[in-house]
């Protein structure tokens, strides 16, 4: 059974920045994409970023230009680079590694807190 360890989230005040870090517990393939995913209190989870094994990426409108999602292709991590932080963005953030045969790693959540 695969893990993702997720690290990084905290609190943090509006306008500041916090890097996420999902590395697998042990050895796998390369995921065909990584993803970062939130959930805050009565939301649905909503997507956040995505990047493809060749690296292109996709974020949500509502964290275009502040957040950036990278990898480490050789560790099997990935990064979360959230800056500009708004109180809107307090959520519990998973992520998620996606396989070529289809199957899905979540990481158990960061809890991330932005106070105004």
């Amino acid at each position: 059974q695969v893990q993702l360890v997720e690290s990084g989230g905290g609190l943090v005040q509006a306008g500041g920045s916090l890097r996420l870090s999902c590395a697998a517990s042990r050895s796998i393939l390369w995921p065909n994409s990584m993803g970062w995913y939130r959930q805050a209190p009565g939301n649905e989870r909503e997507l956040v970023a995505t990047i493809t094994r060749g690296g292109i990426t996709n974020y949500a409108d509502s964290v275009k230009g502040r957040f950036t999602i990278s990898r480490d292709t050789v560790k099997n991590t990935a990064y979360l680079q959230m800056n500009s932080l708004k109180p809107e963005d307090t959520a519990i953030y998973y992520c998620n590694f996606r396989m070529y045969s289809g199957n899905d790693y979540w990481g158990q959540g960061t809890q991330v807190t932005v106070s105004s």
